[in-house]
């Protein structure tokens, strides 16, 4: 089964990039800077920052629906973001690198139905069967060890 892996739309952080540091705080926004080549996975570029790039740390509400599995978690954006990623039966860098995905599958209204944890290297049969029980309309991908939302994947 086809899918595909798609990051977070840039648009709604653009007015964020590039504001200062008093700003961010002010919207409980923190700006890091990479300390070393992976570790600061983008969800908008599905990439981890290089070393000596600038991200922002926030916290995003990436399961708004009104169930019990409502949820946000902090997330990184890299600054210098202009496009959001979205690949079609290829897993993206940030989650292929890492040694444990968790997949939660989830129904039209929100409701979780089934989750696997696979390595991020092997992640397409997993997808592929979370894709293929009943009532699933999308997964989302969290990093394993933090349980931080990575992305969104759905039937291609």
């Amino acid at each position: 089964m086809s899918f595909t892996v798609t990051g977070l739309g840039v648009e709604p952080f653009q007015p964020l990039f590039g504001l200062s540091d008093e700003a961010l705080a002010e919207r409980g926004i923190l700006r890091h800077t990479a300390t070393s080549d992976q570790g600061f996975p983008c969800r908008i570029t599905l990439e981890d920052a290089p070393r000596g790039e600038t991200l922002l740390l926030m916290n995003y509400e990436h399961q708004p629906a009104d169930t019990p599995f409502r949820a946000s978690h902090a997330i990184y954006v890299r600054e210098c973001a202009r496009e959001t990623r979205r690949t079609v039966d290829e897993i993206p860098p940030a989650l292929a690198v890492r040694p444990h995905i968790s997949l939660r599958a989830f129904d039209d209204h929100g409701m979780m139905i089934d989750a696997e944890v696979a390595p991020g290297s092997a992640l397409a049969e997993p997808i592929e069967r979370l894709l293929a029980v009943p009532g699933v309309a999308y997964i989302q991908a969290h990093y394993a060890g933090m349980g931080c939302y990575a992305a969104r994947i759905e039937r291609a």
